[in-house]
């Protein structure tokens, strides 16, 4: 690979990290073709993207990224695959689903909006995560909730204020 080839690669690497508020770094070595196969489909249905890299053009193009990455790059050796993903814990959950048939892929580390996470024994606390469209839900439906016991309470008091009021007041009591 030449040094214009390098450079360009290390820009393409810089440009995902900085469109990517999710990434995994993996280790996917010893997975043969047809396990590998089946990881790549895994990851496309997922929505996750993943691509094999060099390690020291990640770690180049880590320090050229405006994020801070802390200990991640102290992970990059060996075999180092990135995921990327729009939902935090999505990489991690085609992980251990795909764990489930093979030893790999083994979870170097993650960054996870601002946050790092290192070593494959945080795998169980990424797939824990939720995504910010399940936050977002749960905060609607705790908002909803107390309308919801609005409504009932007028239909169940014929519609008026008072009647409100009292239905409010039993359930309460």
């Amino acid at each position: 690979m030449t040094r214009e080839e390098k450079s360009l690669v290390i820009d393409e690497l810089t440009a995902q990290l900085a469109d990517n508020a999710n990434i995994y770094l993996t280790d996917i070595s010893g997975l043969n073709a047809v396990d590998t196969s089946n990881l790549r489909r895994a990851c496309f249905k997922a929505n996750v993207k993943l691509a094999v890299v060099k390690n020291t053009l990640l770690e180049k193009a880590m320090e050229a990224s405006d994020k801070e990455f802390g200990e991640l790059p102290s992970t990059l050796k060996g075999n180092t695959s990135v995921m990327y993903s729009e939902t935090g814990n999505g990489p991690a959950k085609v992980i251990k689903a795909f764990r489930k048939k093979s030893e790999k892929p083994l979870l170097k580390g993650a960054f996870i909006e601002e946050s790092i996470y290192i070593g494959d024994d945080q795998l169980d606390a990424l797939v824990d995560i939720k995504s910010r469209e399940e936050l977002i839900g749960e905060v609607i439906g705790l908002l909803q909730s107390p309308a919801k016991n609005v409504i009932s309470a007028l239909k169940s008091s014929g519609g008026t204020i008072a009647g409100l009021l009292k239905t409010l007041s039993e359930k309460e009591g």
